[in-house]
């Protein structure tokens, strides 16, 4: 099986590239390269773990916004809102659903798709 080590993760790359220049290394002995070799895998395996940490973290701090009563700075956290677009928002509240952003010409189609999945309307 042939891959790129480029298509690797960073961490992953980084660890396989160190175990490699580690095995050419001249004048040391296999125990040397054995225990160089663990310590760039162990550096791997802790690289790896903190990546996967965040990228979960990162996943799970998506929060909805309701646009019946979300503030400004609420709104700015969404992808693609400006300070004026949440002043239009705000203005042309009460909203009966999401959608109406779009219908109401508050959003165009396309800004409404990059949001949709965080914003909600509470009845």
């Amino acid at each position: 099986m042939r891959f790129k080590v480029s298509s690797l993760p960073g961490p992953i790359a980084l660890g396989l590239m160190a175990a490699a220049f580690t095995a050419c290394a001249p004048n040391q002995s296999p125990d040397q390269i054995r225990q160089q070799t663990a310590q760039a895998t162990e550096t791997v395996k802790r690289d790896t773990k903190a990546v996967a940490e965040g990228i979960r973290e990162g996943l799970s701090t998506k929060k909805t916004v309701d646009f019946k009563k979300a503030s400004k700075d609420d709104l700015l956290t969404l992808p693609g809102i400006t300070a004026p677009r949440a002043d239009h928002i705000v203005a042309e509240r009460p909203y009966a659903n999401a959608h109406q952003l779009v219908t109401r010409h508050v959003l165009t189609e396309e800004e409404y798709s990059q949001i949709q999945d965080r914003v909600i309307v509470v009845r």
